[in-house]
């Protein structure tokens, strides 16, 4: 459903730029309270997995409707409500995984999560190209999409239900409750990755640079089963190498490859750049999303971690709407290239900060 969402939006419901930014934005910004109270609820309850589910249950509810309700606020709304299930399952999923590792191959266990989420994402768009080529001339395709995309989260409902199992809470000694007052350098290092995440807007806005240059819809889920391939191939090699050379370096290198990135989509001017792009885009998600959690989790003790995750999440996903609305605002009234030369600027910057900031506080994960 994701390849296609903001085609749908733009192209159907016929939705300016700037709205599907700021929808986009919703999914995360809007709901993002949800990842705080979602985080230490699984502290203070001391369970992770009923939170998970009712995460996943939202966002089996709100897709399907997409298809029935159509009007702007409609559409606001249920987009809210996928928000909320991300949110909510979010912090304890993450809290979850860092709870049954070690710290000597954390890296690798949030990168064998990510391997699999994202293997899933390359089935989706594959699957995605199969129904737009049989239903090409139907004008109701995006309906019968949005319903279908409900059912892989039946399946997760249930493997959650009956497979998964909780790893036993820890404890350390520490203070009983929840607490604001974690490690400064948690802090610190959350203010940078907040800096690089202004410029890092919903990749919604890569869908339609990727249109923007000539690629036909049929091909959309392909390019992006492409970019979940590499994304997937390398979240465990690039996880394993942090645990032995440290996240921080792994973390530097993968905002390089995404300032490279977004410099390359803001200056291509072809349709066979796109494929290139996403694939290297791959190589930054791959590096930086389940390293950059497994950080903090190297730095958060495990009575706090549900909390010290919603905190994370609860401001990246904030700094997410303004980010969003600035690439529309960029797209709109200057040009499609806009937006990625923001975004490559200011990961360029956030990559010297936080170089300086682990020289400064010589933190290290080896």
């Amino acid at each position: 459903m994701v390849p296609i969402l903001p085609l749908y939006l733009a192209n159907v419901l016929n939705f300016d730029k700037s709205f599907i930014g700021l929808t986009e934005g919703l999914v995360t910004s809007g709901a993002s309270i949800f990842k705080l109270i979602a985080g230490i609820l699984s502290d203070k309850l001391k369970s992770r997995k009923f939170i998970v589910f009712a995460g996943y249950f939202l966002s089996f509810v709100s897709r399907p409707l997409l298809a029935v309700f159509t009007t702007l606020g409609a559409v606001s709304v249920l987009r809210f409500i996928d928000g909320v299930g991300k949110g909510v399952k979010e912090s304890p999923k993450d809290a979850f995984i860092a709870d049954s590792t070690q710290t000597k191959n954390r890296g690798k266990g949030f990168g064998i999560a990510r391997m699999l989420d994202s293997f899933g994402s390359v089935v989706g768009p594959l699957f995605l190209f199969a129904l737009l080529l049989m239903l090409k001339n139907n004008n109701l395709k995006y309906n019968y999409i949005f319903f279908i995309a409900a059912i892989p989260l039946i399946l997760t409902l249930l493997i959650l239900i009956v497979f998964v199992k909780e790893a036993p809470f820890k404890k350390t000694g520490n203070k009983k409750g929840f607490s604001f007052k974690l490690p400064f350098k948690f802090y610190m290092f959350l203010l940078i990755v907040s800096i690089f995440t202004l410029g890092n807007s919903s990749d919604a806005f890569l869908i339609l640079r990727a249109q923007n240059l000539g690629v036909g819809l049929l091909s959309i889920p392909l390019v992006y089963a492409l970019f979940n391939f590499i994304y997937a191939s390398f979240s465990v090699p690039l996880g394993n190498l942090s645990d032995k050379i440290g996240r921080e370096k792994v973390i530097i290198l993968g905002w390089f490859a995404y300032a490279l990135s977004y410099l390359g989509f803001a200056l291509a001017n072809k349709s066979i750049h796109v494929w290139l792009l996403f694939a290297f885009y791959g190589i930054y998600y791959a590096t930086t999303t389940g390293v950059a959690k497994a950080f903090v989790a190297d730095l958060i003790d495990t009575e706090n971690r549900g909390t010290a995750y919603g905190i994370y999440n609860t401001v990246l996903g904030l700094i997410t709407l303004p980010a969003s609305l600035i690439a529309g605002i960029l797209w709109d009234k200057i040009n499609p290239s806009a937006p990625f030369l923001f975004g490559s600027a200011v990961a360029w910057v956030s990559t010297i900060l936080l170089f300086i900031f682990l020289r400064l506080y010589r933190i290290k994960t080896v």
